[in-house]
């Protein structure tokens, strides 16, 4: 028996990284895939087969004011990593023109302001907000958020000592990758030029936890999930 086709998603400088999982008899078969926009890259996965699953490293489920449960979640479980999981701002302040404008609005609603990083990842994550709306409705595709170092915690057992962009770290991360039955080839073609090393490492454990969610092994942080003004539900997978 085949089990489910699973997509995990992370952004990278070119786009979008996707490590595809095919499960069988014989393992589990990888495959990378790179795009400029996201749904252009989950419609190229699903070329290969139907994809059921897809998670992705981006904030799904925007708050109106406050802050997610899912991130005061993330950061409590990993400990010393904890910095590699960014508050997401409210929708409002990933609306605005500008980061001073986003700094002052998010203040507004949450009494804090909006890093650097979270705001120069707007527009992915405004994409994702808006291709979540429409592959939620589509049949047999279930999309949840992940956070890899929370996913790479839960397979090792612990947080994970190094850093993801030192030596120590990726090998640390490929080796249980591959202990876990995901065995990235040396070889990625166009996707090993396009992503960095850590985004291959990072969409290869969401797709890990894609496969945990189709099996029904996963649980969202908050458990149940937190609901916004915008209906979808915002939790952390692992």
């Amino acid at each position: 028996m085949t089990a489910a086709r699973v997509l995990g998603v992370d952004a990278c400088k070119s786009g979008w990284i996707g490590i595809a999982l095919t499960g069988g008899a014989t393992g589990e078969t990888t495959t990378a895939y790179t795009a400029t926009d996201i749904e252009e890259l989950v419609a190229v996965a699903h070329t290969n087969g139907p994809v059921q699953v897809v998670a992705i490293d981006m904030p799904i489920g925007l708050p109106d004011a406050g802050t997610r449960r899912a991130d005061q979640l993330a950061r409590a479980a990993i400990g010393a990593r904890r910095s590699s999981v960014f508050i997401t701002p409210v929708r409002a302040a990933l609306e605005a023109p500008d980061h001073a404008t986003a700094i002052a609005v998010n203040q507004h609603a949450t009494g804090a302001g909006v890093s650097a990083q979270a705001f120069a990842l707007r527009r992915k994550l405004l994409e994702v907000d808006a291709w979540v709306r429409h592959a939620r409705i589509q049949a047999g595709v279930r999309v949840v958020e992940v956070h890899p170092e929370v996913s790479f915690a839960t397979l090792a057992g612990r947080p994970l000592p190094d850093s993801k962009r030192t030596w120590a770290g990726a090998i640390h991360r490929r080796r249980l990758l591959a202990e876990a039955g995901i065995v990235l080839d040396d070889d990625l073609e166009s996707a090993g030029s396009a992503a960095a090393v850590d985004d291959i490492l990072d969409a290869a454990i969401a797709a890990w936890t894609a496969r945990r969610v189709a099996g029904n092994e996963a649980q969202p942080m908050p458990d149940p999930p937190q609901v916004f003004s915008d209906g979808i539900p915002s939790a952390i997978w692992t």
